[in-house]
């Protein structure tokens, strides 16, 4: 399928504007039809956030839901199963999941809790501490990495209708 260019973006041979032309691509059907579900598009940007976050925070050994269980254990110390999977908003198997990671790699202890036999108690530990300590700077940066496209202005209204969004959908989830 051919692009047409307006004349200002036609190439002229040995012109020095040449490599300055704006590179037009196809037309293409189905990036229009998916561009236009916020749902694709949610999980595109997911996707370019968690890439930013592997590239600056150098660790293939933790993940963003990681350091967001290890920052909520942090500023909540002794949590159970079920409170820090609704703090981060996780089914009960992902939640144990990820503690058992957490677990295994020395960044969170979990003991019974003394009130309840049947729930776990969780902590984040000093090794914890120190990686999200380390990993403050990064973390912070590939968030401004990733909505770093838009204008100050838009940031905030960006960040305002994401909040906007999930609260009015939690609310209708838990029947508000």
């Amino acid at each position: 399928m051919m692009t047409k260019r307006s004349p200002a973006q036609k190439k002229t041979v040995g012109s020095a504007d040449v490599a300055k032309q704006p590179v037009l691509e196809p037309f293409n059907p189905l990036r229009q039809v998916m561009w236009r579900r916020p749902g694709f598009l949610i999980r595109r940007l997911t996707q370019i956030g968690q890439a930013i976050f592997f590239d600056l925070c150098k660790s293939e050994s933790i993940t963003p839901l990681q350091v967001g269980m290890l920052t909520a254990l942090s500023m909540n110390p002794w949590l159970d199963q079920k409170a820090i999977g609704r703090e981060l908003s996780l089914d009960r198997t992902t939640t144990a999941e990820v503690l058992k990671r957490l677990g295994d790699k020395g960044l969170v202890e979990t003991r019974v809790n003394p009130d309840d036999r049947r729930s776990r108690l969780s902590v984040i530990t000093t090794d914890g501490l120190n990686l999200i300590n380390d990993l403050q700077e990064s973390i912070h940066r590939s968030q401004e990495l990733l909505i770093e496209p838009l204008s100050p202005e838009d940031r905030v209204v960006f960040m305002r209708l994401l909040a906007q969004l999930v609260d009015a959908h939690e609310k209708k989830e838990k029947g508000a």
